[in-house]
């Protein structure tokens, strides 16, 4: 299909010569039907359409380019994404309600269950849980499957829950894929009223890595958070990895506390007492 020439800037066109750019790349993706992989016309191309400068449409492309729409690889050109999954880690309650493709939809997911095990935590993990460091706590790892027509990936999930709140886990409920924070609220009355987190870009271990099916050297982004239920009392430390290049986090609005400074960051380990 011809994309016909566009005409540049009006006078009373607020809109800056990038911009244009970016909506005639838009247009050109649905106009055309394009899917992920499939190549864009080139910049030059693009710059005698738009009837705009060379400098404007790398702009343009820098921004797609940010936002995960294109994607450009040197002396090949620009291509279609891959669509990412949008996380907002702050929403209360499970993991699925945080996430959305690019349609708005909630994605389809699957969990299983790695590793259910008792232990002392560090002494960070304690003093975000308010508990003391001799306290036992369970550690619970999962990952989650995601599948997004096109999208295939995997979260890892670990919950760090102290025993002196949570005495008992149903290990068959978990096993099942079901919803841990379901389980607290309904065993034990605690709901996920906010949470502080704390989010970076990290090099995964080798079995992070294993479990998210990564390439070597591939990035990941690491959140660890402290949820409190409406009494203000936190009943969870939890940590969730993501492949970096898969995903864009949406956050906004501020928690009650500030726990998680660098330092408390340092030391997010359990060491493991064994598996009850």
């Amino acid at each position: 299909m011809a994309t016909p020439r566009r005409a540049g800037p009006a006078g009373g066109d607020r809109k800056l010569r990038y911009q244009q750019v970016q909506e005639l790349v838009l247009t050109i993706m649905a106009e055309r039907d394009l899917r992920p992989g499939d190549r864009l016309p080139s910049t030059t191309e693009l710059a005698d359409i738009a009837d705009v400068s060379t400098i404007s449409v790398r702009r343009a492309l820098d921004e797609l380019e940010r936002a995960g729409r294109i994607k450009r690889h040197q002396g090949l050109g620009t291509f279609v994404a891959e669509p990412r999954i949008a996380a907002d880690p702050t929403r209360p309650g499970e993991l699925l309600q945080t996430l959305t493709d690019n349609q708005g939809r909630a994605p389809s997911m699957s969990t299983s269950l790695i590793a259910i095990s008792v232990g002392l935590p560090s002494a960070t993990i304690a003093a975000a849980l308010g508990v003391d460091a001799g306290q036992p706590v369970w550690e619970i790892w999962r990952r989650r499957d995601i599948g997004v027509g096109t999208i295939a990936d995997r979260i890892l999930e670990r919950a760090v829950l102290p025993l002196s709140r949570v005495p008992a886990i149903d290990r068959e409920w978990l096993a099942g894929g079901q919803s841990l924070y379901r389980f607290l609220q309904e065993r034990y009355g605690f709901t996920d009223e906010y949470t502080e987190q704390a989010f970076e870009v990290d090099s995964p271990s080798g079995w992070e890595a294993e479990q998210l099916e990564l390439e070597p050297g591939e990035p990941m982004v690491r959140i660890r958070g402290v949820s409190f239920d409406a009494s203000g009392q936190a009943f969870d430390c939890f940590e969730q990895c993501y492949r970096a290049t898969k995903f864009t986090f949406y956050t906004a609005g501020q928690t009650r506390r500030r726990i998680l400074g660098p330092s408390e960051l340092c030391n997010w380990s359990v060491a493991p007492l064994g598996a009850p």
